[in-house]
């Protein structure tokens, strides 16, 4: 049926009328219960007045949809309740309708944002069709002029004959959030939406925090990685302050060495590129008791722009050894001999000792030299940025799955790596990477991170308690937007994401939701779902979710389709 022969407002479809106007709902007075009554109209099926349906109401300028939340008998009918009363008589029922949208009365599908009107006492209520619900959810995102590019994803919990057909656009366009407590569907759900994009040709990539998402691995459109096993991210693109987050050096000492070792092992770097090795160069490390400083000065100025540079471009392997060499006076002579460092200043030497230990440990560690190559080159196949470029310029590649299975949670290292792969693809997206307007090869990409709450919101504290923020995902969600990168967060925990995060995202699917916490993060960052719509939460069953957000006039109450692919989510039995 054609959007011209849909008529809200048949008689057929009648209920009852308003009998008061609220900012929020209305309240209905239904003439008969029996009017409440499922049917089926030309072989389509109504479900009534069941809380949870959807109504339309007839205004003098607009048109009105809602859902009804709540029904109840008049006091003096519940009162002479029995069960001979049940068999004989007509009850009369009261209910709330929650206002969703308005929309055109002589062009149903003309949706107006905002309620700039309300119906008036005594104005219709008729049950509404499916289709006319379909029709509205396939338009949302949709601007004026554009053709709209919907796919299925599920159907309506109300309603489950009416799918649930959603233009991608508005879901992934401002960034998306999709939360739940365990068990709810939140897993499945993020892998219809992988697939809603596969198939719709875009392309994904997946941080996978604990394996869930392994089944992808088989598909000839995906590539998947496991960090620390076929893979490895090099210290290399790590910027200084990564390193700094993960060496944990204390402010008050330690910090000027380490800053110092990282800008000497450059300049050794630099010099060596440039054949302009001093002499107190040994074995790659700079070695400055009582040597002339003018030959470090001249090629500091001379490569400054180089030195100065976010990444970490240096031999690591020669960071411990040149954070002792840093341990000397800055003069000779007690301050006679300001042109030559001093001797070994036994106060630092001994307040970074914890400083040498920790990099010595985390450079020799086996498992970290699996994950950052420190003892590798970097130009290496498997290194992930390379991975990562070659993902991007594939065009048969749709999904690209990054695995921490494999990442511990020693020097917090698995909130840094996914910080720093957001940071890098950040800078990606601030040089028009993923802007089709830039270059037409340009394809926007949707960075989904599962498990959110293990790597957002997450401050690194060094011994002496100091903390440093991991922000690269907080600033994708504030300015990716107009660039191409899109984020979509999974977590069970909403209330451990950064406000700043979770109000930039402008679409939420949430499952069910049981701690007060929870729901009071989503309410405050989602103007559109409003009360009456989140009462449903802690009552939503397994696959069932909120859909709401910027595109969506009104918030959708659906169950989402199992994925092809499912994640392997479950729970091991007891014996």
């Amino acid at each position: 049926m054609t959007e011209s022969k849909i008529n809200p407002f048949k008689h057929e479809y009648f209920l009852g009328y308003i009998n008061q106007v609220l900012p929020q709902y209305v309240k209905v007075h239904f003439p008969s219960s029996i009017l409440l009554n499922g049917f089926t109209h030309f072989g389509k099926e109504f479900k009534g007045g069941l809380v949870g349906s959807f109504v339309v109401i007839e205004g003098d300028k607009f048109g009105f949809l809602g859902r009804i939340t709540e029904l109840q008998l008049p006091e003096s009918e519940r009162l002479s309740l029995n069960e001979k009363a049940f068999q004989t008589s007509d009850f009369h029922p009261t209910g709330k309708v929650e206002i969703l949208l308005s929309f055109d009365l002589y062009n149903p599908f003309d949706v107006k944002k905002g309620l700039t009107a309300y119906p008036n006492i005594g104005a219709k209520v008729f049950v509404s069709s499916g289709e006319l619900v379909q029709q509205y959810m396939s338009k949302f995102g949709v601007k004026n002029g554009e053709t709209p590019n919907t796919i299925a994803i599920g159907s309506l919990v109300s309603s489950p004959e009416t799918r649930v057909k959603i233009n991608l656009q508005s879901i992934f366009g401002r960034h998306c959030a999709v939360v739940g407590t365990t068990g709810g569907g939140k897993s499945y759900t993020v892998s219809k939406l992988i697939e809603s994009l596969i198939a719709t040709g875009n392309k994904a990539i997946l941080i996978d925090a604990t394996g869930e998402y392994s089944n992808y691995a088989n598909q000839p459109y995906c590539t998947s990685k496991i960090l620390g096993d076929d893979c490895f991210f090099h210290y290399r693109n790590l910027s200084v302050s990564d390193l700094f987050v993960l060496l944990k050096p204390s402010g008050q000492v330690q910090q000027p060495i380490l800053l110092e070792a990282i800008q000497t092992l450059k300049i050794v770097e630099i010099a060596t590129k440039n054949n302009k090795l001093p002499t107190a160069v040994k074995d790659g490390v700079y070695i400055k008791i009582k040597k002339e400083k003018k030959p470090y000065i001249d090629l500091y100025n001379a490569y400054a722009n180089e030195i100065e540079k976010e990444y970490a471009e240096f031999n690591i392997q020669n960071l411990a050894q040149q954070l002792r060499r840093e341990c000397v006076y800055d003069s000779d002579k007690f301050g006679e001999v300001l042109t030559h460092w001093g001797d070994i200043d036994k106060r630092k030497w001994d307040n970074s000792t914890s400083l040498f230990l920790r990099t010595e440990t985390l450079i020799q560690s086996t498992h970290f030299k699996s994950i950052f190559g420190f003892d590798k080159t970097g130009n290496e196949e498997t290194e992930l940025v390379k991975i990562l470029d070659t993902f991007f310029n594939c065009p048969d590649k749709k999904i690209l799955r990054i695995g921490f299975d494999n990442v511990g949670f020693d020097f917090q290292a698995r909130e840094i790596l996914a910080n720093a792969i957001g940071k890098y693809m950040l800078n990606k997206a601030r040089k028009g990477n993923f802007n089709p307007s830039n270059n037409v090869k340009n394809k926007p990409v949707v960075l989904l991170i599962d498990e959110a709450h293990q790597f957002l919101n997450k401050k690194v504290k060094d011994e002496y308690f100091e903390s440093v923020n991991l922000d690269a995902f907080d600033s994708i969600a504030k300015e990716c937007r107009k660039y191409g990168l899109f984020l979509c967060i999974a977590t069970q925990m909403p209330r451990d994401i950064p406000n700043g995060t979770l109000s930039q995202m402008g679409t939420f699917i949430v499952h069910r939701l049981i701690n007060y916490n929870d729901k009071e993060a989503v309410s405050n960052a989602c103007s559109t779902a409003n009360k009456n719509t989140l009462d449903f939460l802690p009552i939503l069953g397994e696959g069932e979710a909120i859909l709401t957000g910027v595109d969506f006039p009104m918030p959708i109450i659906m169950k989402f389709d199992e994925p092809n692919i499912k994640p392997d989510s479950s729970t091991p039995k007891l014996f």
